[in-house]
């Protein structure tokens, strides 16, 4: 899975950060910062809670193309 976040939409809410620490973390501007792109595992599930919890649908996960 591969994770993008897009910050022109990121409200700060920190829920991404919350929910999966091992992919997100907020910038200095408290908007969200991705610290993997490429997910698997536990990563790419708590990525995709932390998609369905981000109040500005600002993340989003897409399959991996070969």
């Amino acid at each position: 899975m591969r994770i993008t976040a897009d910050r022109s939409r990121c409200v700060g809410s920190g829920n991404c950060v919350r929910t999966a620490p091992g992919v997100f973390d907020q910038a200095d501007d408290g908007l969200v910062r991705l610290v993997g792109g490429t997910l698997s595992g536990e990563d790419a599930r708590n990525a995709a809670e932390a998609v369905s919890l981000c109040p500005a649908a600002a993340i989003s996960l897409a399959a991996q193309e070969d």
